[in-house]
C-alpha cells in the first residue's frame, strides 16, 4: 500500500472517529482524571470500516520493523489486534497477536497473556485504542517483562497528550499515535 494510500485511510478514519466515536460531556477516565470529553475507541475499531483502516494503518507503521507479535491491554486492543491479525494474513505476511489481561484467569490455562505462545526475548509492539496516562500500557509492559519479553515500542489510535508519552517513556516505551487530539480538535 502506498503512502498516499494511508493518508486517505487516515483521513477516512478521522472522520469515523469525529462521527461516531468522540463525546462532549463530563466523564471520568479510567486514570481517574476527568474530561469534558471522551473517545471510545471501541465504537470504531469493532466496525468493519473502523478495523479496516486501524488495521491497514497499524500494518504500514510496523513496515520495515522486526517484530514477532503485536498486542496490548484488554479491552481497547482487542478489536485492534484482531484486525491486524486478518488483514497481515491476507497481505501474506502474517503476525501474531496477544492481549494481556488485568490479572491472570483463575481457571483454564490460568493465563495473563493470551494467544500465541510468545517465547522470552521475543520483539513485541503495544497497542491500544487511546492513551491518557499510558497507566495500561505500562502495566502490559510489566505483564509481559515478567516472562522475559521487552516491550520498547507502542502505537496507539489517539493520543490525549496527557502524559502518556512521558510516562510511557520513562518506563522505556516509545509511543507512536496515529493522532494526537489536537489533530481530532482541529
Amino acid at each position: 500500500m502506498e503512502k498516499t494510500d494511508i493518508a486517505k485511510l487516515k483521513r477516512q478514519l478521522k472522520t469515523l472517529l469525529m462521527r461516531e466515536a468522540f463525546k462532549k460531556g463530563n466523564f471520568v477516565l479510567s486514570s481517574g482524571k476527568t474530561s469534558s470529553y471522551y473517545l471510545d475507541g471501541r465504537i470504531i475499531t469493532l466496525t468493519p470500516e473502523g478495523a479496516y483502516l486501524v488495521a491497514h494503518i497499524i500494518l504500514e507503521l510496523l513496515a520495515g520493523k522486526r517484530i514477532d507479535a503485536l498486542g496490548g491491554p484488554t479491552i481497547g486492543a482487542d478489536p485492534i489486534v484482531g484486525a491486524v491479525a486478518a488483514v497481515s494474513h491476507l497481505k501474506g505476511a502474517p503476525l501474531k497477536t496477544f492481549i494481556v489481561r488485568k490479572e491472570a484467569k483463575g481457571h483454564g490455562m490460568q493465563k495473563r497473556i493470551e494467544g500465541p505462545a510468545l517465547q522470552a526475548k521475543s520483539r513485541v509492539i503495544l497497542v491500544d485504542d487511546v492513551a491518557t496516562t499510558g497507566k495500561s500500557l505500562i502495566e502490559a509492559k510489566e505483564a509481559l517483562a515478567a516472562i522475559g519479553i521487552e516491550a520498547k515500542e507502542a502505537i496507539v489510535i489517539v493520543d490525549r497528550n496527557e502524559g502518556a508519552s512521558q510516562n510511557l517513556k520513562d518506563a522505556g516505551i516509545t509511543l507512536t499515535s496515529i493522532f494526537n487530539i489536537e489533530e481530532l480538535a482541529s
